[in-house]
């Protein structure tokens, strides 16, 4: 009997062995067994009482129950292999985390886990060898699959450590990147402060009366153009923070005007400010309230001091020292008339600059010091304008006439057009044209949107 049973269970428990080494393999190869190599369970077979009781007595039973006893042997083996393979993997993750910042005493105890379950891998392979199976695989399979579990969960603490190490570099190199950001800004705005003071016009240093041309003039033209440009990008800011309607605004400046891009609106507050600040260009008093200025045969010879004097100098300082002067006249009319009470109320809730300019003061704000730089431009612009023999006038084009590339220039790339295929009209002029003699300086204009489909 014994013999039969020992040549009836070893053929079985070799079976499982190449069975288990299969699986171990394709785990460790794949992490999931194929489908096919999953055994299906054998139907029952249907026995009868006489073949019943010849297994009883064959012991039949006992050959299954120790089958069913080695295999979940093996299979507790097996939980316990990868339970020792998922803590070797925890151990490998705290030794990468500990390298960096580098961390001796966790890259210590890390080194010590993996060399014990490596130990602990060695001694279930000599179990497994000797055959030497633990006594209640229950138990055992439950244990191995609470520790499998604590170093999986171990495992992702390290990666969330690791993710949140990851995140504080990169939110340093954020403030880093901010911080030289800011950095740039301010020597931009350091830069653009000094061309806004100089600019171009350092060319016009060692200028004299007898050498000007009409590049000069256009030189300082597109000095004021720019900064009334910044100036406008300044007031459009100002409506958004106090809620105004941009586009209603716009609508009033220019009624009926139907824009190429919803951007282009900005051009009618260009045309606006452009239309107040040049508004009594063509006389030499700026149509400034009683303005007495030098005799006529020195008229030229004293707009040119004035242009030369002026370009060389920061607006603050000749404010504050010449509050007097035609040009500080200038700033005051033109700031009452470009900036009404109620503009002035909704941007900054309460009008103590329009105040403080009609009392013959001039405010520290950052506001006004931009229109003061704006003003500056223009009335430089237009000493120059009265230094020329003779002296330079101004024009502007009225809605729906014709273009003339002679006389106009379009302000909005998208515009180019081909003349043969339609007839281009004016929408509104933006920025005026100049005549120097015989030199003609374009206007610049916006067309028309019905003219340019067709």
């Amino acid at each position: 009997m014994d013999s039969v049973k020992r040549s009836s269970v070893t053929p079985s428990k070799s079976r499982l062995a190449r069975t288990f080494a299969k699986v171990l393999h394709i785990r460790v190869a794949t992490g999931i067994a194929p489908d096919d190599e999953i055994k299906k369970p054998k139907p029952h077979k249907v026995v009868k009482d006489n073949q019943l009781k010849d297994d009883l007595d064959s012991g039949s039973f006992d050959d299954e129950e120790d089958e069913i006893h080695d295999r979940e042997a093996l299979e507790a083996l097996l939980a316990k292999i990868f339970a020792s393979i998922s803590s070797v993997k925890a151990a490998y993750a705290q030794l990468q985390f500990a390298q960096s910042p580098y961390d001796a005493e966790e890259i210590q105890s890390a080194d010590k886990m993996i060399v014990s379950e490596l130990k602990k891998l060695s001694e279930l392979k000599r179990c497994y060898v000797k055959r030497q199976f633990d006594i209640s695989p229950e138990t055992t399979m439950v244990l191995a699959e609470i520790e499998e579990q604590k170093s999986l969960v171990k495992t992702y603490v390290i990666m969330r450590k690791k993710m949140e190490l990851q995140q504080k570099v990169k939110d340093f190199e954020i403030a880093s990147l901010k911080q030289k950001l800011e950095s740039l800004n301010n020597q931009n705005r350091l830069t653009e402060k000094r061309l806004n003071q100089s600019g171009p016009l350092y060319v016009l240093d060692n200028l004299h009366l007898s050498g000007l041309s009409p590049n000069h003039f256009v030189t300082v033209l597109r000095h004021a153009v720019k900064s009334i440009r910044s100036f406008v990008r300044l007031l459009i800011d100002e409506m958004k923070s106090a809620d105004w309607d941009v586009d209603a605004a716009a609508s009033a400046i220019e009624p009926g005007v139907v824009y190429g891009r919803p951007d282009h609106k900005c051009f009618a507050f260009e045309s606006f400010v452009c239309r107040e600040m040049f508004d009594g260009f063509q006389f030499p008093d700026f149509s400034l309230p009683n303005e007495s200025l030098p005799e006529r045969r020195r008229l030229r010879q004293v707009f040119f001091e004035w242009f030369m004097e002026l370009k060389s100098s920061k607006v603050k300082d000749h404010l504050a020292q010449k509050p007097r002067s035609t040009f500080a006249k200038f700033c005051r009319v033109k700031y009452s008339r470009l900036i009404h009470p109620r503009m002035e109320m909704a941007f900054f809730g309460n009008t103590s600059d329009r105040n403080l300019v009609s009392a013959g003061e001039f405010p520290e704000t950052t506001f006004f010091a931009q229109f003061a730089e704006m003003a500056k431009r223009v009335w430089l612009l237009h000493c120059l304008a009265f230094s020329f023999q003779p002296e330079g006038t101004i024009f502007q084009v009225s809605k729906g006439s014709r273009f003339s590339e002679v006389y106009m220039e379009t302000i909005a790339e998208e515009e180019a057009f081909n003349t043969t295929e339609y007839d281009p009209r004016v929408a509104f002029t933006v920025v005026p044209g100049f005549k120097l003699g015989k030199t003609v300086v374009q206007c610049q204009v916006y067309l028309l949107n019905n003219s340019r489909s067709r």
